[in-house]
């Protein structure tokens, strides 16, 4: 039989509802001020969101910047504290909450019945249904006073207290306490930036912009110059391309009948009668669209892949994209800057919406980076910018041909700065693991330390050298393992490190002191010589680039580990301490242990020397050789990836066959001074040019010229040796192991000269022709050389460019290597001096015969009286010092 309640329960039925009432009364506002204060902060960074600018990185948007003014940031902090100040219920708390704002309020409501005068005029089950909310809120009331309800509920309704608003600034935004990381919905942890950190970015791309505009018109003319060089092979090219090439450039249908029946075979025709195409039956202004859009489409693809080789003797279309490129470089101050640049143009949107009223920026990552890249990216731009305004511009040069000749290097690398060298970009990856090559391609590489642009390839062997921290950098010769090098160095540097050491050979110390000087604004310091201590203090007190070679006092007394941490070393012509029982070995790994960074070069294969380089590996990562001594070369090879990159010219420098010169500046040998000082106190010039090379091993220049040779050889390449001099020639082949042809020279007859040339041709890589510059310089193709080594420079500069052009010509497949050893501080010198402002006459003298012919003789006599005239003056008025031995 249903239940009914009494007059008892029925009273403390009223009294429990009454109560609850209140509870509920008391949990709504709890509840409602935690709604409004979550939905504050929700609002607030809604509207702060929808005004998010995007910013973008590698052309995909990483990050969206929140713009926060003082008042934005003030009043979103002050949201955030009231939400980390509410209180938070203990879960029973909770439970109480749910119970009395869900199911409660009912039994409340229910309860009016229980009024007498209500419950007299109730129904039978009317009184019936109020039984079980009677039972709930006498329950409900009982556990509310044990648990002391009232109090949890008064709790609740205050905040904590336990945050001081008064304590916290908009710095404090990111405080774990405000929970407003989780508030963003950010796939990584925002970032905060102040004025102090973004505040120079407008000024900064205002500044690059400016400096982008002044290089404006002399980069537009460089783009036009190209066009014009490229033009005759572009339509040379589709001029030979079918008609129905068009229909692969479209998804369009195109009908090609009309074109034909109006005799048009060809896609260039196409173009040329482009006006007149609607007039041809079947062919209305649709029609006539689709047909020149997709023709200019392949005409373009045709442009992009033509090669753009400007090495030899210019024609006026070369010439002019030469001149084009020296105007531009002379008058840019953005030079090196392409991946700032390109990180300043992701910054473009958030750079224009940056004012004074900007206070912070809320970075939030939309991809898996670090929410630091943007002010990384900021500083970065805001660096370049400082640098660029405080880079004076080169200057256009009196003479670009000469220019381009004394650095053509620097040029091939503008033309891929603006894309016109198309590089594999695979080949420029070595053998590299793909884990490694993402990496690779992540690192950041700081340039503003270089006054000269980064191949890709280069820029990525100094990246791998970056990130990999000891490496060998195994380019083959020609390609730029020195900038490679001096690329980390510039990066260390720009990063705060400030000093560094390069140890190499004699023979090329001379040329890593010019390269940081023409290739960078780092110091350099020469600890070697007379005045090494000098030197030394210099490099210990100022920081740079110290250069000395393997066997110095220096390097013998290990005063380089007393000095100050030197943030990596450069072990050039690494292949000197493939002994790992020499003491110059011993020396080098000790050196490679004791610092964290340390890049090897040597151009030679590996392949062909297996055993060398497990010695040169163990020096910087012995972990990947151990064990390894069985392996096959190629496998080993493939071990040792991690530490190791080697690239070929041909792989990764699409403008080949072309032309690699060098200047090899070398000191005399002590036996060399006292000869050439004897016959510059005779006045005799032509024993003063001989004097370098007269003395076997001992003299600097022969001792490179068998590297270089000992290089080729390993390189599977042939060397022709010039030199003026037959009794050079008679030096040189003394010394030389390998099979060595030769001297070619002007008693030779011609017929027993091409059969020399044929014996030559069908000799192994390493082999060498000698050759009298006066003779092998004319009437010989010898294409079968790569590697070409003057002796000594020419009086006749046209000597030399014919010389090079018996190798670099038509029918020639693989790159030119050209060797010009020079004599520091001697007459080498001064001849280089005396005609550097010739050198385009000279050029227009090697460009034909006739005029070839028509040359000054190479005894001209202006020339030695001048050259005369100043190393007397120098050994009379300033006489040198005998140079040092190497152990100085």
């Amino acid at each position: 039989m249903p239940r009914h309640l009494d007059k008892q329960e029925r009273r403390e039925t009223r009294d429990a509802a009454r109560a609850v009432a209140a509870w509920i009364s008391q949990a709504r506002r709890v509840q409602e001020r935690q709604a409004a204060t979550h939905e504050d902060v929700r609002r607030r960074l809604a509207e702060l969101a929808s005004a998010a600018v995007p910013v973008a990185r590698a052309s995909e948007v990483a990050w969206r910047v929140l713009l926060l003014s003082k008042d934005d940031a003030e009043s979103l902090l002050r949201a955030l504290v009231a939400r980390a100040d509410l209180p938070q219920p203990a879960p029973q708390e909770a439970t109480a909450l749910t119970q009395l704002t869900d199911r409660a309020p009912a039994a409340v409501d229910a309860a009016r019945t229980l009024s007498p005068v209500r419950w007299m005029f109730a129904s039978r089950r009317r009184r019936e249904q109020i039984v079980p909310h009677a039972s709930y809120l006498r329950e409900l009331f009982a556990w509310g006073l044990q648990a002391g309800i009232t109090e949890v509920l008064d709790r609740l309704a205050k905040p904590t207290g336990e945050l001081d608003p008064a304590q916290l600034s908009a710095d404090d935004l990111l405080d774990p306490r405000l929970g407003l990381a989780a508030a963003t919905g950010a796939t990584a942890p925002p970032s905060l930036l102040d004025a102090t950190r973004f505040g120079e970015l407008p000024r900064a791309m205002a500044d690059l912009r400016a400096a982008a505009e002044e290089e404006r018109s002399a980069r537009d003319a460089v783009v036009r110059a190209v066009a014009a060089y490229r033009s005759p092979a572009v339509h040379a090219a589709l001029a030979r391309m079918p008609l129905e090439t068009l229909k692969e450039a479209t998804t369009g249908s195109l009908r090609l009948t009309p074109l034909l029946t109006a005799g048009i075979t060809s896609v260039q025709e196409v173009l040329d009668r482009r006006r007149e195409l609607h007039l041809l039956p079947g062919i209305g202004s649709g029609f006539r669209d689709n047909l020149v859009a997709a023709a200019e489409t392949l005409a373009q693809i045709t442009a992009d892949e033509q090669p753009v080789r400007l090495a030899g003797t210019l024609d006026p279309v070369s010439e002019a994209a030469v001149l084009a490129l020296a105007a531009w470089d002379g008058v840019r101050r953005t030079r090196g800057a392409g991946s700032d640049l390109a990180v300043a143009d992701d910054l473009r949107p958030l750079a224009a919406v940056l004012d004074d009223r900007v206070h912070r920026l809320l970075v939030l990552p939309v991809r898996n980076v670090p929410a630091t890249g943007v002010a990384d990216a900021i500083v970065t731009v805001v660096r370049r910018a400082d640098v660029v305004t405080a880079t004076s511009a080169r200057g256009v040069p009196s003479d670009a041909r000469a220019d381009f000749a004394s650095r053509p290097a620097d040029y091939y690398a503008m033309l891929g700065e603006l894309g016109y060298l198309t590089e594999d970009e695979e080949a420029s990856h070595g053998e590299l693991p793909a884990g490694l090559v993402e990496s690779v391609r992540e690192q950041a590489l700081r340039t503003e330390a270089l006054t000269v642009a980064l191949r890709g390839y280069q820029s990525f062997g100094a990246r791998f050298a970056l990130v990999q921290r000891k490496v060998i950098l195994g380019d083959e010769m020609g390609l730029g393992k020195t900038i490679e090098a001096l690329a980390v160095l510039a990066h260390l540097w720009a990063t705060g490190a400030t000093h560094f050491l390069v140890v190499c050979p004699p023979g090329v110390l001379v040329n890593w002191l010019r390269e940081i000087a023409a290739r960078s604004t780092l110091d350099a310091h020469r600890i070697h010589g007379p005045e090494w201590q000098d030197a030394a203090a210099a490099w210990v007190s100022g920081g740079g680039i110290a250069v000395t070679t393997y066997d110095t006092t220096w390097m013998e007394s290990g005063a380089w580990a007393r000095g100050p941490t030197i943030a990596c070393v450069v072990v050039d012509e690494a292949q000197y301490v493939k002994n790992p029982e020499a003491q110059r070995s011993r020396r080098t790994a000790a050196l490679v242990a004791g610092v964290e960074r340390a890049i090897l070069l040597t151009g030679t294969p590996m392949q062909n020397h297996v055993g060398e380089f497990r010695t040169l590996i163990s020096y910087l990562q012995p972990g990947l050789v151990a064990g390894k001594e069985e392996l096959a070369p190629r496998l080993f090879r493939r071990a040792v990836a991690p530490a190791y990159l080697r690239r070929n010219q041909e792989d990764v420098l699409a403008e080949l066959p072309g032309l690699v010169e060098v200047e090899e500046w070398l000191p005399l040998g002590p036996e060399d001074v006292a000869t050439y000082r004897e016959a510059v106190a005779a006045g005799n010039l032509m024993r003063m040019r001989r004097a370098a090379m007269m003395h076997g091993l001992d003299s600097p220049k022969v001792d490179r010229l068998v590297e270089i040779v000992e290089e080729a050889e390993d390189n599977g390449r042939r060397v022709i040796v010039y030199s003026f001099f037959n009794d050079v020639l008679a030096e040189v082949h003394k010394v030389l192991s390998g099979p060595v042809f030769g001297p070619l020279d002007g008693s030779v007859a011609a017929g027993a000269r091409q059969r020399l040339v044929d014996e030559f041709s069908a000799a192994e890589g390493g082999a060498a022709l000698l050759a009298q510059v006066t003779t092998g310089g004319v009437g010989l193709n010898i294409q079968s050389a790569s590697v070409v080594v003057l002796c000594e420079p020419q009086l006749n500069p046209a000597l030399e460019a014919q010389a090079v052009a018996r190798a670099h010509r038509m029918g020639q497949l693989q790159s030119v290597q050209v060797h010009r050893l020079l004599s520091e501080d001697a007459v080498d010198e001064r001849i280089h001096e005396l005609l550097a402002h010739k050198r385009q006459l000279f050029e227009e003298y090697a460009g034909t015969s006739a005029t070839a012919d028509a040359a000054p003789e190479a005894t001209d006599a202006e020339i030695a009286r001048q050259v005369l005239a100043a190393e007397r003056e120098r050994l009379l008025y300033e006489p040198p010092a005998a140079p040092a031995p190497d152990d100085a």
